[in-house]
């Protein structure tokens, strides 16, 4: 899930744990057709990515095996062909999607040791012991343990340098082949590769350092007004491991320190409440359902069920953006087209498909599907626990209306007084023009 040389825990580890064995060190990733929502999008971000990795370590004097499964029929079993030649495995600690089945499931089929390393959050998940209530109860946590974790990494050093000649599966990746790469995967490529967001560490290196001189001096003021473009926009790169939010933390507080800057607000939300999002992904049963609410949630919905819904569009009207409301056809489309919503509309967004569904658990099941099929960042704690935010979790009850309870609601003309929509809308078409 981390896919990236530096400012990696677990790169970190395997480093260490060849070190002590005396070998040399080989790092695999796989990228498979098979995936849940498979796509040249998702795809093609991946695969930038490879020509960053495979240099970076090159340097460093470690191996790199790039397995491009194309096809169903092609072989599934190069983990444990390699891991039958391997001293140990190291792998993520990532509570979410595939890896979470994974990491279940892989470990009793090897005969070596295998260790998990948690490079996703700040704060190890493990440290904290239970699902907590909501950003009031892990805030203080994290703080406490901040001091500890918010240190920058060491460098990767190998004594043993990999030269053995790499198996025939091996894919060669280039700036130049990536089309056609795509193009030939057993792959849902009616999802085009967004025409905004590029992947690879280079490229997430260069929008960080974008970001912290442009936009962080007004991200406070500006980050809930979509049509500023006050945000990161890192999330992309946080999901698939290009970027360390490690590395996102200390760059922005260094940046804000220098220029005395507060960069409170930025870094409440990208470390407070996007760990936040891992600890209840990473203790629920199923994150993926409305059995994963706090009672007060599941309760108010579950007497509201019944209530009219009017509009009402279906899955495939949504998936389409083709709704009465301007502002959520315009969010639609750019989750469409671009692969990303702003953060505050996004949750307007997904507030709106729960008033214009049949019943709430249809309402979720497209939220899903959309994000995860259609988003960077999907397939992702954030964006599973965000979803779920829309129906109540990690907030609290508000007054009491029809189809929402005591969830909170979110509205059109109020969309309209705190954010300049118009704007938004235009800057929508632009883009897809």
């Amino acid at each position: 899930m981390n896919r990236r040389v530096r400012w990696n825990h677990a790169l970190l580890y395997a480093a260490e744990l060849a070190n002590r064995t005396g070998l040399p060190l080989l790092v695999y990733e796989g990228l498979t057709c098979s995936y849940p929502h498979a796509s040249d999008r998702l795809h093609t971000f991946i695969l930038e990515g490879v020509p960053d990795m495979e240099q970076s370590l090159r340097r460093l004097g470690i191996g790199y095996l790039f397995y491009l499964r194309r096809k169903h029929s092609d072989p599934d079993d190069v983990l444990y062909r390699l891991a039958n030649q391997a001293a140990a495995l190291v792998t993520d600690d990532h509570p979410a999607f595939i890896t979470r089945q994974y990491n279940a499931s892989v470990p009793p089929k090897l005969s070596i040791p295998c260790y998990a390393v948690d490079s996703s959050c700040i704060v190890p998940m493990s440290q904290m012991e239970k699902q907590e209530y909501a950003a009031y109860t892990i805030r203080p946590k994290i703080r406490k343990l901040l001091p500890r974790y918010l240190k920058p990494t060491k460098a990767v050093r190998v004594r043993h340098k990999f030269n053995l000649p790499l198996p025939k599966i091996h894919t060669i990746v280039t700036s130049e082949n990536i089309t056609d790469l795509v193009a030939s995967c057993e792959i849902d490529h009616s999802v085009r590769p967004s025409p905004i967001f590029r992947g690879g560490s280079a490229e997430a290196e260069k929008r960080l350092k974008n970001f912290v001189r442009k936009n962080l001096c007004r991200y406070a003021t500006f980050r809930n007004e979509p049509s500023a473009q006050a945000t990161s926009s890192l999330s992309p790169y946080l999901h698939f491991g290009h970027l360390s939010s490690l590395h996102v933390a200390l760059a922005a507080q260094e940046y804000a320190r220098k220029h005395k800057l507060m960069a409170g607000e930025f870094l409440e939300e990208l470390i407070v409440r996007r760990e936040l999002a891992f600890n209840f992904v990473r203790f629920s049963e199923n994150y993926e359902s409305l059995d994963s609410l706090p009672r007060w949630a599941r309760e108010t919905i579950g007497k509201h069920a019944r209530d009219k819904r009017d509009p009402v569009y279906s899955p495939e009207q949504l998936e389409l953006a083709r709704t009465h409301d301007p502002l959520w056809n315009a969010a639609q489309k750019q989750l469409l087209s671009c692969g990303l919503i702003h953060g505050y509309y996004r949750m307007y967004w997904g507030k709106k498909i729960i008033e214009w569904s049949q019943t709430p658990e249809r309402a979720l099941r497209t939220m899903i599907y959309l994000n995860d099929r259609y988003a960077l960042d999907g397939r992702d704690p954030n964006g599973y626990t965000n979803i779920l935010w829309c129906f109540g979790l990690h907030d609290r009850p508000w007054i009491e209306r029809p189809i929402f309870g005591q969830v909170r609601y979110m509205s059109y003309q109020g969309m309209r007084r705190k954010t300049d929509v118009d704007a938004y809308i235009r800057g929508i078409e632009c883009e897809r023009a």
